[in-house]
C-alpha cells in the first residue's frame, strides 16, 4: 500500500492510525473516516483542550450517521488520549502530524511492522483528483510564508484561481478536498512536512535558503538539508534555487527530476543565463526569455516590493521565478508584487518617533532571519533575546557589529547574545534587562529610544523563540508595537 495512490485503494475497513489531534490530525481523521477507514487517533496529551477536540471529532463522526456505539466507543473512529507512543493493533498506515519527531516509539514500532508513515501533506497529495491543480512549492529556513503569499498574489494578478496553502496555516487536505476549483496552488512546506511526504511531486519548487534550524528534530544539519531537498524530487518544470546560497544549488544537483526540468537561480546581483536578479533597481528575468544568453525581461522595480529589504527582494525573485515557470506574464509579476502586503511582525514599520524608525520583525526567531533583518538597516539599536533553541550568536554579532548603535537584551538566553557581543562588538553599548515578564518589552523600547539618535532604526529582531516570555512571536510583536505607540503618545 505504501507506493499506491490512495484513490486506487479500497479504504473500506482499512486500519489507519492518525498521530496527533489539531490542525492537521483532525482533517486527516475526517478525510479517512469518510472514505470508510477504521480510524484510531492517538495523542500524547490528555488535557482539557485534547479532550474537547476528541469529543468534537467523535460528535462529528456520530453526526455523519455511519457510526454506532460499541462498548462506549464509536465504531470506525476511536480517539486514544495520553498515549502517542504505542502503535495500535492491526494498523496498516500511520498518518502523522508534521511536528511529531521521527524517533518516537510509535514510528519505530511502525518501521518494525513494515507499516508506512505519511504526513498530512502526503495524504493530501495522494487524495487529489485526476484533474487536480498543480503545486508550486516553497521551502527554506526563512521567508517561506512571505514568498508563498507573494506567489499567490502574482498568480491572482495573472487571473489564475489559486490559494496560499500548507504550512501557512491553510490545510492542504481542506484545499484538495474542499470542492473549490483551482488552476494552481502556492504551497508552503516545512522540513517536518517534507520529511513525511515520500511521493510528493511538485510542478516546480524553490528552496529559499538553508541555515541551521530544528536540528533537535532532524538530528543533524545534513538530515535537515536532505528533508528540505525532498521538495525538488520529481519536479517537472523548474527547480528554483538561491544562487547566493550554494547549499540550495547542491540540493538541485542531487534531485531526481523529470526530463527537461530546469535549474533556475535567483540572485540579488546581476543575473546570468537561467537566473533572475537585479539590475539598476529593476528585477529582471534571464531564464524565461527567448534568448537568455542575450536578453533580459524587466519584471518589476525594487520599489514595487514591500518592504524593499534585501531578503524580501530575494523572496520576490523566488516567487517571480516560480510564477514565470508556470507561464505567468511579466506584467502580472509587477502587479502581484505591488498588491502584496506582508503579514504582521515581518519587518513591519510601526512608527517614526523623533526621527527614529521602529521596526517589528518579531518573526525573526532564529539567527539566519535576524541576520537578514539586521542587514536591511544602518545604524541600528537592536532589541534581541528569548529562547535560543541551541543556537550560537558569534557570527551574527560579528556580522552586525558595524551597524549597531546599541543593543537591548531580554529573555531567558540573552546571556548568550551578550557574551557574543562582548567578543565581537565590545564597543557597542548593551542594556541587559534581567527580567522575562511580558512588561519587559515596554522597558526595552524605552531603553532603545534612549540609545537611538535621529536617523537610527530601533529593530526588534530577537534571533530567538518567544515562548519564555510570550505565547508566540505574534504576541511579542504586539507587545513591541504597543510599547512603541505608548512612547509615541508621550512624545507627541
Amino acid at each position: 500500500m505504501g507506493s499506491q495512490e490512495v484513490n486506487d485503494v479500497d479504504w473500506q475497513g482499512k486500519h489507519v492510525t492518525v498521530a496527533g489531534l489539531g490542525v492537521s490530525g483532525i482533517p486527516a481523521a475526517r478525510a479517512l473516516y469518510e472514505r470508510g477507514a477504521l480510524v484510531t487517533v492517538v495523542n500524547d496529551g490528555d488535557d482539557e483542550r485534547s479532550r474537547a477536540q476528541a469529543a468534537e471529532l467523535e460528535a462529528w463522526a456520530a453526526a455523519r450517521g455511519a457510526s454506532s456505539e460499541a462498548g462506549g466507543r464509536r465504531a470506525g473512529l476511536t480517539v486514544r488520549l495520553g498515549d502517542g507512543d504505542t502503535l495500535p493493533e492491526s494498523t496498516e498506515l500511520v498518518v502523522t502530524a508534521p511536528g511529531w519527531k521521527p524517533g518516537k516509539p510509535l514510528f519505530r514500532a511502525a518501521a518494525e511492522a513494515d507499516v508506512p508513515v505519511w504526513g498530512d501533506v502526503e495524504l493530501a497529495w495522494r487524495l487529489r483528483g485526476p484533474d487536480a491543480a498543480p503545486w508550486l512549492a516553497v521551502t527554506g529556513t526563512n521567508g517561506k510564508t512571505t514568498t508563498v503569499r507573494m506567489l499567490a498574489s502574482i498568480l491572482e494578478a495573472a487571473g489564475l484561481r489559486t490559494a496560499a496553502v500548507g504550512n501557512i496555516g491553510v490545510s492542504l487536505l481542506d484545499a484538495v478536498l474542499g470542492g473549490e476549483e483551482y488552476d494552481v496552488l502556492a504551497v508552503e512546506l516545512s522540513s517536518y512536512q517534507l520529511h513525511w511526504s515520500p511521493s510528493l511531486r511538485a510542478d516546480s519548487a524553490a528552496v529559499l535558503n538553508l541555515a541551521p534550524d530544528h536540528l533537535d528534530w532532524h538530528g543533524s544539519m545534513d538530515a535537515y538539508a536532505a528533508d528540505k531537498g525532498r521538495v525538488y524530487e520529481g519536479n517537472r518544470v523548474a527547480c528554483v534555487y538561491n544562487a547566493q546560497d550554494t547549499a540550495t544549488e547542491d540540493l538541485v544537483r542531487a534531485a531526481d527530476v523529470e526530463e527537461g526540468c530546469r535549474a533556475i537561480g535567483f540572485t540579488l546581483g546581476t543575473p546570468g543565463p537561467s537566473q533572475l536578479g537585479v539590475v539598476d533597481g529593476i528585477l529582471v528575468d534571464r531564464a524565461f526569455v527567448p534568448d537568455r544568453q542575450k536578453q533580459a525581461q524587466e519584471l518589476a522595480e525594487v520599489g514595487d516590493v514591500s518592504p524593499p529589504a534585501p531578503h524580501n527582494i530575494a523572496n520576490a525573485l523566488a516567487a517571480a521565478a516560480l510564477a514565470r515557470a508556470f507561464g505567468v506574464p511579466p506584467a502580472a509579476v509587477r502587479d502581484g508584487l505591488r498588491a502584496f502586503r506582508p503579514d504582521a511582525h515581518r519587518i513591519e514599520h510601526v512608527a517614526d518617533i523623533d526621527a527614529v524608525a521602529y521596526i517589528d520583525d518579531s518573526k525573526a526567531t532564529n539567527t539566519h532571519a535576524a541576520e537578514a533583518s539586521l542587514a536591511a538597516y544602518d545604524p541600528i539599536v537592536w532589541i534581541a533575546g528569548g529562547l535560543a533553541k541551541g543556537a550560537t550568536f558569534d557570527a551574527l554579532a560579528s556580522g552586525a557589529a558595524k551597524r549597531l548603535r546599541g543593543v537591548v537584551l531580554m529573555g531567558a538566553d540573552r546571556g548568550l547574545i551578550r557574551e557574543a557581543l562582548a567578543r565581537h562588538a565590545p564597543e557597542v553599548p548593551v542594556v541587559d534587562l534581567d527580567r522575562t515578564d511580558t512588561g519587559a518589552m515596554s522597558e526595552a523600547v524605552r531603553e532603545a529610544a534612549r540609545l537611538a539618535r535621529p536617523g537610527d532604526t530601533v529593530l526588534l529582531a530577537p534571533a530567538c523563540a518567544s515562548m519564555d516570555m510570550f505565547v508566540n512571536y505574534n504576541k511579542r510583536g504586539e507587545a513591541f508595537a504597543d510599547a512603541v505607540r505608548e512612547l509615541a503618545g508621550e512624545s507627541g
